[in-house]
């Protein structure tokens, strides 16, 4: 887990860097052109931002003539009344009486179709205005922004690559390439639409208050004083759900722990068949989870019914005093009432979306802390700058005075310590030494990627600090023991070298490396493409294009960095004779361990501890007896040794040694990746892996429903409360319109009981809704949580029943199936429970809106459904801009990333060959691609952002105008017209919205499949399986024959080589060998953790392959080097030893008896109750072993397996355990791997191992005399590994 923790604490650290950046700094890189286009933007989305609420103007006026004209017909209605002169008269009486009964209602002069006409012209008017503004806004914004991002990143890698050596050792440089793609996006966002949507949405949110203070300030006064209700049940909501997760994060945590503790140590679970008690213990720690998760489901529904209950009290209470400020009083129109209700309400929704561009805009003032802080950084050493002179004659003197030296990233360990040395022109001086002794590190001074801290290095006298770094390094050529190339051709890699040099020197230049020939050999000669970091080469070819790029540079200095090291004899030959062609008449630095390669050098270093201890010729330096010495005489054993076949030890000791220091060798050169990528290896660097590089097909939504069929009750009741939520929409428009024809009713009375009766209402609709958003909100999060447990306890129990060999493959480490458990199976409740609430809500929602519609006029509901697909278009629009052009974006910069990624990773070649500016100006070309991408992206994006705002104009314009032609012709009421539009447009935004939860269902189906992957595996050493062979009396007859095998995950490493030895029942077969020779292999075929690839392993004369493993494993009991305990007591730590069947107490403490730790126990406080803590970190070693031997003593194994039992404790606590061990040994079959003579000697048969196979067996006095391997091996004392 040391990976995953890292990763937390980096990704903790890296989340939030203190934010110095104000936001209007973001802004720095502005011209004026961009400015001015940003404050034009800004414009037209503050014009753009005050439409709604003039719309809202023309929709009041409309509402009014609506009215008006009602009144008159309701009037006119009256068979007593006639319209004279355009006024309403009592038919009977003459002209003075209609004036003496205040009879002077116009009448007539209302031409509806006219009217709506006029009104439908504004509509229109304004849409247009809406969709030109919209499309300027975003527009510009994005192209401006554009254009800035753009600069930033040129900034950015232009200030990058300028950098010295030694920051490049503190940063990483996948945190670099992060930066490059994620924070300047991070900024992007920042500085793009987002502002002018900011902009806009806080526009309306002004212009709505306005509106409502300047048409009606009472009513507008009470709908906000309602506001607070809202706001506190909106932040209680997302305190509880954040503390609730909290919560339930931690109850999972406890499983997490659990399942981490398992995966950790699954060697161990397999051993002692532990697999399905563990299941239930992990299921176990998930109730309490799944216990808060349902409690989560339950606040949210509950708040979420509160939130709908206040929305239509508030609905009620405006409604209820609104007309009474009409009825009554009269100082409002019934359209001034409209007016001032959506003012508000749309200033209210305006002022909540406009909330998430703050969060854009604080993670891109974040981003752009790193990032400009490195743009304002100077650098130490600055390899493009101009300064410092140019000799004009070069000898190639070169001397280091009393030089100190560590690495920025390691300031604590000193590398070079006073060194003092002289490099004679001409001559060549090999540098030889223990690794880490500073050798790499004196030619990296020589190049001047470090400065030192003390002291200096001259060339030809002159201090190298004043001299032009470019100038400098072009006198240098350098071959390295792992050469970089660059994707490109051969003759481009070796142009690199100097930049306009002619086909014929790079000829000359390959056929002094020795490269000519076989470059002439391949198909394209010298146009043939290395691929990406050389791969299409053999390190030998490698190696020599890497020698004539040095060449054709015509170095004064050549520097060998171990240039030979990483070829075969063969090539090494070659590029050897190349390396001593060039030599003649440079100053030339070598580096190198093989001798071959050192012995003609004019002069040889001696290095330790980062000094030079000694100098001289070969001879000179053997007669010392020094460094030099000890090097020279391990390796000419170490070639004596490869002569002779059987001494394999010491060819161990050369092959250790040698690979000590070809690690050790590579280590300088990884010394540049962070400090991050030396505690983890490569692979966990990057994470977790990348959602699994194979693609997997989302899962069907059948069976993810299938997982969750016991839970269907819960289904019902929240789609029945879905059901119900979904047709408040359409029954708010209802009662909306029904209000509307409150106000032109004449009685007085009968209004006021009718409006009364409709705030009623919507006081019940509230409270309706607010049950059943809780129904919802429960019976889906019960649903939902009751699959994730299930899924988890599936999926815990499919990954414990995979072999072993699936464990080794870094994708399935602990850490990363901790979370695949955690994360994918919680996402999968996204395709069921809240998902089908979801689509249930959005269809009762359209459907009941459509039949109202229908029912009151259905001419107008078909005209205004010829708009709904532009509608959901809009919807769909709107929340695709959101996830927005994200992709593109991103395949774009791909070939950007490719040229930073290679430039950043090989940074070292790179400033060695001078070649900064190059791989500047390729990655400048590469950024054209993607900024006129952006400016394509700015004119669609805006085109579309304009459609989807102009959209509902347009519908309401063609809709309100056929509502007028409708209402003068065909006498429909014009209530009706209201209710069928505003059902239908909520009912539209509803699609809109459900649509855009499809992201969390695409998420889900994915996670799903990637699940319902693991549980289909089918793995090939099944533990949950009753097949394979069962027998009773299970002697413990073992042999293994001619087994060959290499581990699953490293199939380039035979570990077995043909292995045969047999072991009689109750006899102690013992394995001794260097590391690494296969010993353990062994011990775990038998286990069955794998299976041996060519041969066999037999047990009582069965071929394991067909025996059963859960049997087989039950009858072997293991202790191993370094045992490993669960977190529990020590009483269940030994009981773990049978899964099985139950064990008293009795049991326990006996095995306790026979393992020598009875006593120990009975000492502590809590006795057999003792919590042994986390992977038994409470006891000594000496005390968990004995509990592991108590472990494997309680199985009555008939096979015991010792795996370096006591080779881990001081000699007091051996002989303790030894003891035991012997106890245990007594009557069973016993295979021990032991480095320590003396618990070997009395074992039956030793079996010699190297290399995957037995050299030598037989017993100690067998072997002793045999004089062999063995003999040697104990004469010495050596330890055996």
């Amino acid at each position: 887990m040391a990976s995953g923790k890292d990763q937390t604490s980096k990704n903790g650290k890296k989340e939030e860097p203190a934010i110095r950046v104000g936001f209007f700094q973001l802004f720095r890189f502005a011209s004026c052109r961009e400015i001015c286009m940003m404050i034009f933007g800004s414009i037209c989305a503050m014009i753009h931002g005050s439409a709604q609420p003039l719309m809202l103007l023309v929709f009041g006026m409309l509402t009014d003539t609506f009215i008006e004209y009602d009144i008159e017909l309701n009037e006119l209605s009256d068979p007593d009344k006639v319209c004279v002169n355009n006024t309403i008269q009592w038919r009977n009486l003459t002209e003075e009486e209609n004036l003496a009964l205040n009879m002077t209602k116009s009448c007539g002069l209302l031409d509806i179709e006219y009217e709506m006409t006029n009104f439908a012209y504004y509509y229109v008017g304004i849409g247009a205005g809406v969709f030109i503004l919209g499309y300027l806004q975003i527009s510009l914004w994005i192209t401006a922004a554009a254009r800035q991002i753009q600069i930033i990143r040129k900034m950015y890698f232009r200030k990058v690559m300028r950098m010295e050596i030694g920051w490049f050792d503190c940063t990483s440089v996948g945190e670099l390439n992060t930066r490059m793609s994620d924070d300047i996006n991070k900024i992007n966002d920042a500085i793009a639409d987002q502002v002018g949507i900011f902009i806009q949405r806080f526009t309306t949110f002004v212009c709505g208050f306005l509106m409502g203070f300047a048409r009606g300030w009472k009513l507008t006064l009470v709908i906000i004083s309602v506001s607070p209700l809202i706001g506190v049940g909106a932040g209680l909501m997302a305190l509880f759900v954040a503390k609730l997760t909290g919560l339930e994060l931690q109850a999972y945590a406890k499983a997490g722990a659990v399942a981490d503790e398992v995966l950790s140590s699954v060697r161990t679970v397999a051993a002692f068949g532990g697999e399905k008690k563990e299941v239930q213990r992990y299921d176990r720690n998930l109730i309490s989870a799944q216990r808060w998760g349902i409690r989560k489901g339950l606040i949210m529904g509950f708040f979420t019914g509160y939130l709908w209950f206040i929305i239509f009290l508030c609905y009620a209470l405006a409604f209820w005093y609104g007309s009474s400020l009409v009825v009554d009083t009269q100082e409002y129109s019934p359209g001034t009432l409209l007016q001032v209700f959506f003012g508000v309400l749309i200033a209210a929704l305006n002022l909540g979306q406009a909330s998430p561009c703050l969060e854009a805009f604080a993670s891109g003032r974040g981003a752009a802390t790193i990032i400009f802080e490195t743009i304002d950084r100077e650098p130490e050493i600055d390899c493009l700058s101009e300064a410092g002179y140019k000799l004009n004659k070069v000898k190639g003197d070169l001397e280091f005075h009393n030089v100190t030296f560590h690495y920025p990233s390691r300031p604590e360990v000193k590398i070079l310590d006073q060194l003092n040395l002289q490099v004679k022109s001409g001559e060549t001086t090999a540098f030889v030494g223990p690794s880490g002794a500073g050798k790499s590190t004196a030619i990296q001074l020589i190049q001047r990627f470090y400065d030192p801290k003390e002291g200096m290095v001259t060339l030809d006298g002159h201090d190298i600090r004043g001299l032009n770094i470019q100038w400098l390094r072009s006198l240098i050529g350098i071959v390295e023991q792992e050469p970089v190339l660059f994707a490109t051709s051969i003759a481009e890699n070796i142009r690199y070298g100097r930049p306009g040099v002619s086909n014929d020197d790079i000829i000359t230049a390959a056929k002094e490396a020795n490269a000519y020939n076989f470059i002439m050999d391949l198909p394209q000669k010298f146009d043939t493409l290395v691929g990406e970091g050389g791969g299409q080469m053999s390190g030998g070819q490698k190696q020599r294009i890497a020698i004539a790029r040095a060449l054709v540079r015509n170095p004064r200095i050549l520097l060998l960095d171990m240039a030979t090291s990483a070829l075969d004899n063969e090539s090494e030959a070659v590029v050897q004779d190349a390396l001593d062609k060039v030599r003649m008449g440079r100053t030339t630095i070598s580096i190198a361990h093989r001798l071959s390669t050192i012995k003609n050098a004019d002069v040889i270093v001696g290095f330790e501890h980062g000094r030079a201890v000694e100098r001289g010729k070969h001879d000179e330096l053997l007669d010392r007896k020094g460094v030099y010495f000890t090097l020279v005489t391990l390796q000419s054993q170490g070639d004596k040794a490869l002569n002779q076949k059987y001494q394999y030890y010491s060819v161990s000791l050369y092959l250790v040694l040698s690979l000590f220091l070809y690690i050790r060798r590579a280590s300088v050169h990884q010394r540049s990746r962070s400090q991050l990528s030396n505690l983890v290896p490569e692979s966990s660097v990057s994470g977790l892996p990348d959602d699994d590089s194979e693609e997997v097909e989302p899962a069907p939504v059948a069976r993810i429903l299938k997982y969750n069929a016991p839970e269907w009750p819960y289904m019902l009741f929240g789609s029945f409360g879905a059901a119900v939520n979904g047709g408040v929409n359409p029954v708010y428009s209802l009662l909306f319109s029904q209000i509307l024809a409150t106000f032109s009713m004449p009685d007085p009375v009968e209004q006021r009981r009718e409006i009364n009766g409709i705030c009623l209402f919507f006081v019940v609709v509230g409270l309706v809704s607010f049950f059943t958003q809780m129904l919802q909100g429960y019976a889906f999060s019960k649903s939902g949580e009751l699959l994730t447990r299930r899924l988890r306890r599936l999926g815990f129990h499919a990954m414990l029943g995979q072999e072993i060999g699936w464990f080794d493959d870094h994708r399935n480490s602990p850490g990363a199936l901790t979370t695949r458990l955690a994360t994918d199976a919680s996402q999968v409740q996204g395709a069921t429970g809240s998902q089908i609430g979801m689509i249930v809500n959005s269809l009762t929602n359209i459907g009941v809106a459509i039949i109202i519609s229908f029912y009151f006029s259905w001419k107008l509901t078909l005209v205004i459904l010829c708009f709904l697909p532009f509608l959901a278009l809009s919807g769909g629009f709107q929340a695709k801009m959101l996830t927005g052009f994200a992709k593109q974006d991103k395949d774009a910069m791909e070939a950007a990333g490719q040229i930073s990624g290679e430039a950043l990773n090989n940074i070292r070649t790179i400033a060695g060959l001078g070649k900064e500016r190059n791989f500047v100006e390729m990655f400048e070309v590469q950024l054209e691609a993607p900024y006129q991408a952006a400016l394509k992206k700015a004119n669609v994006y805006g085109a579309c952002y304009g459609f989807a705002q102009c959209v509902v104009f347009m519908a309401n314009s063609a809709s309100y105008r056929f509502g007028g032609y409708l209402v003068y012709r065909e006498g429909l009421h014009f209530s009706f017209v209201f209710r069928v539009i505003s059902a239908i447009v909520t009912s539209g935004t509803a699609l809109g919205r459900a649509s855009s939860y499809t992201p969390d269902y695409a998420k889900a189906k994915i996670s799903a499949a990637r699940f319902f992957q693991l549980l289909d595996r089918i793995p090939k050493i099944s533990v949950y399986s009753n097949e394979g062979d069962k027998w009773d009396n299970f002697k413990g007859d073992i042999e293994f024959i001619d087994c060959k095998f290499t581990y699953p995950s490293r199939p380039d490493i035979q570990v077995l080589n043909g292995l045969s030895v047999s072991v009689r029942p109750g006899q102690t077969l013992a394995f001794v060998g260097s590391s690494g020779c296969g010993k353990s292999t062994s011990v775990q075929l038998l286990e069955r953790f794998y299976d041996p690839n060519n041969g066999r392993v037999l047990i009582d004369g069965r071929e394991s392959t067909r025996v059963n493993a859960a049997f087989l494993r039950s009858k072997i009991g293991i202790v191993s080097q370094e045992p490993i305990l669960f977190d529990c007591s020590i009483a269940e730590n030994i009981r773990y030893g049978d899964n099985q069947r139950e064990l008293s107490m009795d049991d326990v403490i006996a095995a306790a008896k026979k393992a020598q730790l009875h006593d120990f126990v009975m000492s502590l406080p809590e006795k057999y109750d003792t919590n042994v803590g986390s992977q038994g970190s409470q006891l000594s070693r000496g005390q968990k072993q004995r509990i592991a031997i108590a472990r494997a003593i309680i199985r009555d194994p008939k096979i015991l397996l010792l795996d370096e039992a006591t080779s881990a404790l001081d000699t007091e606590s051996e002989k303790t355990v030894q003891e035991a061990l012997d106890k245990a040994r007594e009557g069973r079959t016993c295979i021990v791997i032991a480095h320590r003579l003396s618990t070997i000697q009395n074992s039956d048969i030793i079996a010699v191992m190297s290399r995957g196979y037995v050299i030598e067996k037989g017993t100690h006095g067998y072997l002793m005399g045999l004089k062999g391997a063995y003999y040697k091996l104990v004469t010495t004392g050596a330890p055996i590994s």
